[in-house]
This record gives structure tokens, C-alpha cells and sequence, in this order.
């Protein structure tokens, strides 16, 4: 197990509405420092939307000479402590050297937004890695889980189970400079976005597209079509859980300068041919939920989106658009790049390690088996079929 990089390092668990001014600030100041966490998800705005919505957020605060203090109101001088134990102090003080969002389940920790949030991980000041084993031997979590870790993320070696990638686009200049770095195939699909456009406009009216709006009835039509998509697909209903559609509304209606939701709408004449609802962060633009219509999949809509939004990146003053990991095939068709996040957990005891360990394999075995029977042929047909939906309508999520 790996050791916590500086013994006097200390950590306390506050409710994100308790947050004072001065931890708020550190939060923005230890994000602006480091271009690792330009993403939307590492900004306070999102914390704030998702504690609103229903689902308490605990932001783990680390500081130099400072205490641990649990949910359970227990306290333990990290800086003194050796394994879980340690002298019981209170009070608080110390620079802020990193901040963790996330949301309680028991004694299970998982970054703030899971299962929806597609970059995950502590915000730390430079030379410094957060405390993440003192989190679960020395407060009344036992177990961190996460599955879009920043890859490289200090002290989380140990823990990472997978790797993936996370495409992205680079639109800096627009369509013209995304155009100018994509590949073939992107270029392709553009193209032939391009002329689905005037297929549409010739069949069903005039085509618009609003980049940026405030509208919660098209917000609530987009919720309905992503429901009937995961249905379609057989994939959970991440909007089964009210507190989830209310995160998006109150993301809607988040318009600071450095941070809020984003809805895009594409329609043909009185038609919605597709719709997306995303973050925005800076010069960043997450791609979250895109959606189609299904009775206008032949005109693949989701690549009319994605080009009319690379289109409109210089006026919403978006550089990067990330598409969230996954390697559909429309994404790796699209990307300019790629970065990683990775899966894994950080467990409190050997035994809670060694289960993990055993259902890991088991469900890797189980794997392997199923491709290696009769039903392999109806599993690869499986995918391509969803694969197929995805790309009728651009690639969805």
C-alpha cells in the first residue's frame, strides 16, 4: 500500500455547503494553476449544481499541518498518525494543498457526479499528491471508487486497475482549423454533414441551430429522447433518478462567466433533428448528452450537430470540445486527441482488496467465455447493431 508522500499532511471532510470563502478560493486558485483541470467537471460551479440537486457533496480538504476529520465528527492529526490511529486534535489550519469532491454511499466514496461525470479526481497544488490512503484508514470512509480518474493523478498508481482513452477535438479557429487537423474520416463525416444539410432543408424545411440556449422545454424534450435511447439500447436509465434531470435544469440556469450548462439544438423547419446538453469550462466544452431523433436517424443528425458546434466554438470561445471516454467508432472518426482516465479503487483492508481482486477476474473470465461460445456470433452482432444506432445519430453517448 502506497504511503501518503508528505507525513504532514492533513485532511478534513466538510459539507460542501459549509465550505468557507477561503477553501472556496483555494479551490479556484489550485484549479487555475494547473491546465489538468480545465475540464468543467473540476470546477466548483459543478460541485455546487450536483449538492443542489439532491445528492450531498463531502469535499475532502488537504493542508499542510493540519488535522483529519470524519463525517462521523471524529478527529485524527494525520501529520502524527501512523497506519489509522493517532492523537485526537481539533481545530483547523494549514495552506490548502488539494481538494476531492465526492459523494457518500455508507462508508463508499466515489468522485462528485458518478456515475455521470466523465473526468474525475483530486485538485492538488503543484508537488503535492492528495493524501488518498489517509481518506480511507483514517476517516469513516473505507473505500474509494472511480472510473475516470485523470491518468498520472499522484498516488493513485497503486489503485488503477484499467487505462482508457478520452478523445477530444481541437477547434481552435473553428471548423476551418478543426478541419485542418482531422483526420480523413473526420473530414469525410464533415462533408457529408454538410450535404445531409441540404438533404434536410429539402425535405423537411429550413435547418437552425441555436448553440447556446435557455430553454427548459427543449432541455426536457432532450431528457425524454436520451431516456428512450437508453431503452432502445438496453443501457441504464441515468435519468431514472429525478435528482439527475434536476442537476441538468439547475446546470441550465448556471450562466457565470467561467462556468454553466450548454444546450444546443439542431432542427429542420418544426422538427428536432438533435439536441446536446453539455459543460462549459473556459475555453472547454464538454460533450455530456447528445441525442437524435430516431425518425430522422437516415440523415445521421448527431454529425450535423458536432460540426454545426465545431462551427460555433469561436463565438462560444471554445478551443477544446472533449468527448468523454469510450472508443465508439464516431469518436475515433472524429478526434484531433486523445488523453486517458483510468478505473479503479482505493480499499481500506486486504480482505476488501482480495474480493475485489477475485470479482475483477471472475467478470474478466466470465468475459473471455462468452467469446469463446455460441453466443459470440449473437454478442458481435449485438455490437454492431449499437454501434450502428450510434452512428445514425452521430455518435451518441
Amino acid at each position: 500500500m502506497a504511503a501518503d508522500p508528505r507525513p504532514g499532511t492533513g485532511l478534513r471532510l466538510v459539507a460542501f455547503d459549509a465550505l468557507k470563502p477561503a477553501e472556496l478560493d483555494a479551490w479556484q486558485r489550485l484549479r487555475a494553476a494547473d491546465a489538468r483541470y480545465d475540464s468543467p467537471y473540476f470546477h466548483p460551479g459543478f460541485a455546487a449544481a450536483v449538492h443542489a440537486s439532491g445528492r450531498p457533496v463531502t469535499v475532502a480538504v488537504a493542508s499542510e499541518g493540519e488535522q483529519i476529520t470524519g463525517s462521523d465528527g471524529q478527529s485524527t492529526d494525520i501529520g502524527q498518525q501512523g497506519g489509522g490511529g493517532g492523537a485526537r486534535s481539533t481545530g483547523a489550519g494549514g495552506r490548502i494543498t488539494g481538494v476531492f469532491a465526492l459523494q457518500r454511499d455508507g462508508a463508499v466514496a466515489r468522485p462528485v457526479g458518478w456515475p455521470g461525470a466523465d473526468f474525475q479526481g483530486p485538485i492538488t497544488a503543484a508537488g503535492h499528491a492528495f493524501p488518498v490512503r489517509s481518506l480511507v484508514t483514517g476517516t469513516s470512509v473505507r473505500n474509494l471508487e472511480f472510473d475516470h480518474l485523470l491518468d498520472g493523478t499522484p498516488g493513485f498508481e497503486p489503485w488503477t486497475e484499467t487505462r482508457r482513452p478520452s478523445p477530444f477535438l481541437d477547434v481552435s479557429g473553428g471548423l476551418d482549423g478543426y478541419l485542418g487537423r482531422a483526420s480523413r474520416s473526420g473530414k469525410d463525416n464533415m462533408s457529408q454533414a454538410r450535404r445531409r444539410i441540404r438533404k434536410a432543408e429539402r425535405t423537411l424545411g429550413p435547418v437552425t441551430f441555436e448553440a447556446d440556449i435557455v430553454d427548459p422545454v427543449a432541455l426536457d424534450e432532450l431528457i425524454e429522447l436520451k431516456r428512450g435511447q437508453y431503452e432502445a439500447t438496453n443501457a441504464r436509465d441515468y435519468f431514472a433518478d429525478p435528482s439527475r434531470r434536476e442537476l441538468l435544469h439547475l446546470l441550465l440556469n448556471t450562466r457565470s462567466a467561467d462556468f454553466g450548462g450548454v444546450l444546443s439544438v439542431v432542427r429542420a423547419g418544426p422538427h428536432l433533428l438533435a439536441a446536446h446538453f453539455g459543460l462549459r469550462s473556459g475555453g472547454v466544452l464538454h460533450w455530456w448528452f447528445p441525442v437524435y431523433d430516431p425518425a430522422h436517424a437516415a440523415l445521421a443528425p448527431g454529425w450535423i450537430l458536432l460540426r454545426e458546434l465545431v462551427s460555433a466554438a469561436p463565438d462560444l470561445g471554445v478551443t477544446r470540445i472533449d468527448l468523454g471516454r469510450g472508443e465508439d467508432e464516431y469518436k475515433r472518426r472524429a478526434k484531433t486527441g486523445e488523453t486517458f482516465v483510468c478505473q479503479g479503487a482505493v480499499l481500506r483492508g486486504p480482505v476488501a482488496r482480495a474480493v475485489r481482486r477475485v470479482r475483477n477476474t471472475a467478470v474478466g473470465t466470465a468475459r473471455n467465455t462468452l467469446r469463446d461460445t455460441r453466443l459470440a456470433p449473437a454478442l458481435r452482432r449485438a455490437r454492431r447493431a449499437m454501434e450502428t444506432a450510434r452512428q445514425s445519430g452521430g455518435g451518441l453517448r
